[in-house]
């Protein structure tokens, strides 16, 4: 950083959060020559993207195309003017689309990131343009030790979705967890996690076997860190400074001091949203009139970028078709009288599981993506009552997959019990009375449903009928659907789901190249966001696994070559050679 007068400090680009986008953009515009300094305003750098799966969603990327996965470009368009629409006109979904892999191969190239295909994970919907597989790639799990002292920076894993505080990988490493008590091998590739991870406990204190969004975060950011990037922790950005209609600087509370930062180029907005801003949510989470909202991001995305941006006239869009990627979450007491908020993204389509109303009926294709499920349950239930659902499984099912948070076995289900958190009936009229639902209603549906799993068939709702239902299975299912099975092994077991959240769709109004649009319409000078704190790029819709993380990674690449004056691919070359123009005068 240099110091150009007593308490004010100065770099070339200042950003705000410190999740996969914002690192991204930090390494890009490092690699380009230019200072950069990374503000989070928590004391663990990682932001949601710590604690989410890792996936990016980049059609036409790197990895698949070395795989033999070669697919035309018109293909991801398609399916994207099939799912959005008129939405799928902004011009950000192009310069997305055509970046995306560059992205991807550049942090490769560069040594930042090791990257994982995830070539048989198949889009939400089975569309004109969809693809069973070639369109995600994660970060390879990491050895947490090869951050050296920045491990004790890094968002550790979310608690409740871990294993004593060891992530699990999706994909095979979950396979072989779910498989330990079936398999020899999948016993020894178990034995072997959970040893090294009482090593790492005894040793450090937490787990170093790195997988997922922890993978993801750990590698950008040691690569931020080992080229030379600023990384300031407890250090929330509070106000931007405005002169002559360009943001030139900001002011930040470091450690609990003010601190001035100007910028010579610009300041990227990346603080993860407004998952946790209780004032914006009341206004555009109709739900919320009947129970709180239960987002799985971190309590501290209370919407501070874009909180600040409004303050100096950016335009904020709320008019998406979704405000957020809902996800089914239940309530896992945190024995301090409150609660932590268990995201259902694994059991919810697994064979021997279905979910109910609170009515005890049916109403969702229960391996739908966890978006389509609460967008489902909230368009269900009437207006009057609280939007709510029972997640069921038999005592099998249960046992290999887990529930929730109430582990599989050899984990003890006593703890879960006795906490209120799982509810256990001998039969299915006792479990009926444990979660308040009609006895009679509740054996009609799942007799009603057993007839048809049996057969591997779901007239009802068609569940397992798609690639992506079939994926969200369990590929070793015995039966006809690995989607399906009927439940009949008592007792039986229910969570209760309620409405909840990964983040947040809504957002700063942004053009092409990410830079913030005012309420007029025109580009608020040296202000850039991306990530959730812009409005999503999908326009409020959920294509697949990874349209968070892909797009804003993206953006942190193009508005970091932007910021530094390099040409990015699809922006129209008239209109970049205008902007460097006026940035230069």
């Amino acid at each position: 950083m240099d110091s150009e007068m007593a308490g004010v400090q100065a770099c070339d680009v200042l950003i705000m959060g410190s999740g996969a986008a914002a690192l991204c953009a930090a390494i890009t515009a490092k690699e380009a020559g230019l200072d950069v300094l990374v503000a989070e305003k928590t004391e663990v750098f990682g932001g949601t993207s710590a604690w989410s799966g890792g996936w990016l969603w980049v059609p036409r990327n790197p990895l698949a195309v070395r795989a033999g996965i070669v697919e035309e470009a018109e293909a991801p368009r398609r399916y994207l003017r099939a799912l959005l629409g008129n939405r799928a006109n902004d011009p950000r979904l192009e310069v997305f689309l055509e970046n995306g892999p560059e992205m991807v191969g550049f942090l490769e190239d560069i040594g930042a990131m090791v990257w994982r295909d995830g070539n048989k994970i198949p889009d939400f919907y089975d569309h004109d343009g969809a693809a069973e597989g070639g369109r995600s790639v994660t970060a390879e799990p990491v050895d947490g030790r090869a951050l050296g002292p920045l491990i004790d920076k890094l968002r550790p894993p979310r608690d409740v979705l871990t294993l004593g505080g060891m992530a699990i990988n999706s994909g095979a490493d979950m396979a072989h967890f779910f498989n330990a008590t079936r398999a020899p091998a999948s016993m020894w590739h178990v034995t072997k996690r959970l040893a090294r991870h009482a090593f790492d406990l005894a040793t450090k204190g937490r787990s170093l076997q790195l997988v997922g969004g922890n993978a993801l975060v750990a590698r950008l950011l040691k690569a931020a860190s080992d080229r030379g990037v600023t990384l300031w922790s407890d250090c929330p950005v509070t106000d931007l400074i405005v002169e002559n209609a360009q943001v030139t600087g900001a002011t930040l509370r470091h450690h609990g001091r003010d601190q001035l930062i100007t910028v010579r180029k610009g300041v990227i907005l990346a603080a993860g949203g407004f998952p946790h801003d209780p004032t914006r949510q009341k206004g555009h989470f109709a739900h919320l009139d009947k129970r709180a909202h239960a987002s799985a991001a971190p309590v501290t995305n209370t919407g501070d970028g874009i909180r600040i941006a409004e303050t100096i006239g950016a335009q904020i869009y709320m008019t998406l078709v979704e405000p957020a990627a809902w996800a089914p979450v239940s309530l896992v007491p945190d024995g301090k009288g409150g609660f932590k908020n268990f995201p259902h993204l694994v059991d919810r389509g697994k064979p021997g599981f279905l979910a109910v109303d609170s009515h005890g009926k049916r109403f969702v294709n229960e391996a739908v993506s966890y978006h389509d499920f609460i967008k489902t349950l909230l368009a269900v239930t009437p207006e009057e009552e609280t939007p709510e659902a029972w997640l069921i499984c038999d005592h099998k099912a249960q046992r290999q997959f887990g529930i929730g948070w109430a582990k599989p076995f050899p984990f003890p289900l006593r703890p879960f019990l006795r906490s209120g958190y799982l509810k256990r009936g001998r039969n299915l009229r006792d479990l009926a009375v444990e979660c308040g639902l009609p006895p009679e209603t509740l054996e009609q549906s799942v007799t009603r449903f057993n007839a048809h799993a049996r057969d591997g068939h779901d007239p009802e709702f068609h569940r397992g009928e798609t690639p992506y239902n079939r994926v969200s299975g369990w590929a070793k299912h015995k039966g006809p659907n690995p989607s399906l099975a009927p439940l009949e092994h008592g007792p039986f077991y229910a969570v209760k789901l309620i409405p909840g959240s990964l983040g947040t769709f809504a957002g700063i109004k942004t053009g092409a190249d990410g830079q913030v649009l005012a309420n007029d319409g025109t580009s608020i000078g040296g202000l850039y966001a991306i990530g959730n704190d812009a409005a999503s790029i999908m326009g409020g819709h959920y294509p697949s696994g990874g349209i968070t993380l892909g797009p804003g990674m993206t953006f942190g690449y193009v508005t970091a070559r932007r910021l530094a004056g390099l040409p990015v691919t699809g922006l129209d070359e008239a209109s970049q050679d205008i902007e460097l123009q006026r940035k230069e005068a």
